[in-house]
């Protein structure tokens, strides 16, 4: 079973950016735990101004320091939020062997 809100459904959902990947916090799915916050290894989780399903305040991440490391996603207790890492590009391998002249 995934972790993931239903395709089907409009959820109230905002999406968050870096070079490093997204976070979505989907609203209706909050019910202001906190364990997010609470968990997340950069501190950079935070109450938001909008409200979970519960009435209670949802969470933003603060994507300056975001490593998108998806510890929130894990410790969520409910599919509310999502991380999506961007894949890196791989790095082109240099030979530095000295050529025959």
């Amino acid at each position: 079973m995934s972790n993931k809100p239903a395709k089907n459904r409009e959820w109230k959902q905002e999406t968050y950016e870096n070079e490093k990947g997204t976070f979505t916090i989907f609203f209706d799915l909050c019910k202001g735990c906190g364990l997010c916050i609470e968990k997340c290894p950069t501190q950079v989780i935070s109450w938001s101004e909008n409200l979970g399903f519960m009435g209670t305040p949802a969470v933003k991440p603060r994507m300056e320091g975001c490593i998108v490391c998806g510890m929130c996603e894990l410790v969520c207790p409910e599919p509310a939020i999502s991380i999506i890492r961007k894949k890196k590009k791989p790095t082109p391998i240099q030979d530095n062997t000295p050529q025959d002249q």
